[in-house]
């Protein structure tokens, strides 16, 4: 292996890779890769997997559902978050007392 040649690859794919992260499709290897998961990853990292042949870029409709499906992910975790949440206000024994009489119906 030529490693001159090799890092030169991952650098070249790395400069033509736009953006602060890249989306990449894994593919089914040799050693058990699961093909067809979508990560997102720094170019950096990208270019390394696309060369050594365990992924390769996602196209920009794959890359935007990926996104599009995270940021779902998130706003459905941050709902739950927000629905567990429990709202709890300590109240004075007077202030308890003063809120009871003003929720009673007024007697004549």
């Amino acid at each position: 292996m030529d490693l001159k040649r090799y890092y030169q690859n991952i650098h070249d794919l790395e400069s033509r890779i736009e953006g602060a992260f890249a989306v990449v499709v894994s593919l089914e290897t040799p050693d058990g890769g699961k093909p067809g998961t979508m990560t997102e990853v720094l170019p950096k990292v990208a270019a390394k997997m696309v060369v050594d042949g365990i992924a390769r870029l996602a196209s920009a409709e794959e890359a935007r559902s990926h996104r599009d499906a995270q940021a779902e992910a998130q706003r459905a975790a941050t709902q739950a978050a927000l629905a567990n949440r429990v709202q709890l206000s300590v109240v004075s024994t007077s202030e308890l007392n003063r809120l009871r009489e003003a929720a009673r119906p007024a007697q004549d």
